[in-house]
């Protein structure tokens, strides 16, 4: 895991109005068109195997339903910690991600594997709740022993130009946090153009999140190559000019291994190595995992497993 990010926000909530104001200008044509290019990079055989390897390794697994149980958060745990029984050598995930609720329930499960828990909290998914309810959602699901916790930045008051107390808000999320790892899920989806989620990244960067994060998963919109290479370019432009990296989270209609390794593409290619791991870098997903571990053996054997061959936790 990354350095924490220091409890002091980089700016004045005085200067947030400025700092969304000097974020760069997005090339809405050029920006889809080398998205577009990079999606179309073929890897070779090795390559792909490392790519699906480390795409394993940055999920965060993850449910979000009403229907979630205990008996189901027991079973994702295990699947988690150990995708494949049959094959030691694929590593476990990143973290799971699921209800403050059920937070003890994966502490219990994932003790001594390296997995992490993650937990959304903050009024998820709207946001919108009273400020402190939702402050004191993140300190109850740290205390709980989350890792990490996943927050929704307020895109009514981005969207509605009141940037300083956006950007107050955020800097308050960070501090509740303590010392867990903070995600900012901008809802790319909503933000209505790349110019304002170039503005919702540098700000929700320079209030102290550890990752941003492009969606949800409960708007119809998730996570697209073009947004995700705008949160990319945002990172890149962020760490030349502060020397802090910030992780990006791509979420919501990732499902297949071909989609995963795409984002890889991008990653590699806008921010560089540094990024190539999970300390920097998460796919947030339920079904995903399952059609990687297809392909890995695909890729091994020259032939698809069956999918009831694997577990769906």
């Amino acid at each position: 895991m990354s350095q924490l990010a220091p409890l002091s926000p980089l700016i004045a909530a005085s200067e947030a109005p400025r700092l969304v104001a000097r974020a760069a200008a997005v090339d809405a044509v050029g920006l889809e068109d080398r998205a577009a290019s990079l999606a179309k990079r073929s890897i070779k055989k090795d390559s792909k195997l490392w790519a699906l390897d480390l795409a394993i390794r940055c999920i965060d697994l993850t449910t979000l339903e009403g229907t979630d149980t205990v008996g189901k958060i027991v079973a994702m745990c295990a699947k988690a910690a150990s995708p494949d029984p049959t094959d030691p050598s694929i590593p476990p995930v990143a973290a799971v991600c699921l209800y403050p609720q059920l937070v003890p329930v994966a502490v219990e499960q994932l003790r001594g594997t390296g997995v992490r828990v993650a937990s959304v909290a903050g009024s998820f998914p709207a946001g919108l709740g009273p400020l402190e309810a939702r402050l004191a959602e993140i300190r109850d699901v740290v205390a709980a022993g989350a890792d990490e916790v996943d927050i929704v930045l307020n895109r009514s008051l981005l969207l509605g130009g009141r940037y300083a107390q956006a950007f107050e808000e955020l800097v308050a999320a960070r501090r509740a946090a303590g010392r867990a790892h903070l995600k900012t899920i901008l809802e790319v989806g909503e933000l209505g153009s790349y110019d304002r989620i170039r503005q919702a990244s540098a700000l929700a960067m320079a209030a102290g999140t550890d990752f941003i994060k492009t969606s949800t998963g409960k708007v119809g919109t998730g996570a697209t190559l073009p947004a995700a290479l705008c949160m990319m370019e945002a990172a890149r432009d962020f760490h030349a000019e502060t020397g802090r990296r910030v992780g990006v989270k791509v979420a919501g209609g990732v499902r297949k291994s071909k989609q995963a390794i795409q984002y890889l593409v991008l990653l590699r290619e806008t921010l560089g190595p540094e990024w190539m791991t999970p300390d920097l870098f998460r796919i947030g997903a339920s079904s995903l995992l399952n059609d990687v571990l297809m392909q890995i053996g695909k890729e091994r054997t020259g032939r698809y497993q069956d999918p009831d061959y694997f577990t769906i936790a």
